[in-house]
C-alpha cells in the first residue's frame, strides 16, 4: 500500500520561502505521477503542481514554485518562493500510477500559513 507523508509546512512571512517534502513508500516510486494540491479554508482543493517525467504548474504558482523528485530518496519536493497570503492552505501530496486519471493515494497534509 502506497503511503505518503508530507513535511515542511509552517508559518512564514509574505515574500518568504518554504520547501515541502513528501516521502513515498509502498510502491515503485518511478512508476507514479506525484502531485501537490492545496485546500484553503472554505475553498475547494486545487492542484498546485505535478510531475512524473515533466513538471506542470497551476497558473497561481507558476514562476514561484518548483516541483522536483529525488528517485533515490523516493521523495518529491515543492519549493515555494515569494509566498503570498493567498498561498495559505493545507498542502497535500498525492500519487497515481503514471498514465491513470485518479489520484488514488493522499498524504495527511501539512499546513502552510503566510502572514501578511
Amino acid at each position: 500500500q502506497v503511503q505518503l507523508v508530507e513535511s515542511g509546512g509552517g508559518l512564514v512571512q509574505a515574500g518568504g520561502s518554504l520547501r515541502l517534502s513528501c516521502a513515498f513508500s509502498g510502491g515503485t516510486f518511478s512508476s507514479y505521477d506525484l502531485g501537490w494540491f492545496r485546500q484553503a479554508l472554505g475553498k475547494e482543493r486545487e492542484s498546485v503542481a505535478r510531475m512524473w517525467r515533466n513538471p506542470y504548474y497551476a497558473d497561481s504558482v507558476k514562476g514561484r514554485s518548483t516541483i522536483s523528485r529525488d528517485n533515490a530518496k523516493n521523495t518529491v519536493y515543492l519549493q515555494m518562493n515569494s509566498l503570498k497570503f493567498d498561498d495559505t492552505a493545507v498542502y497535500y501530496c498525492a500519487a497515481r500510477i503514471a498514465g491513470s486519471v485518479v489520484w488514488r493515494y493522499w498524504g495527511q497534509g501539512t499546513q502552510v500559513t503566510v502572514s501578511p
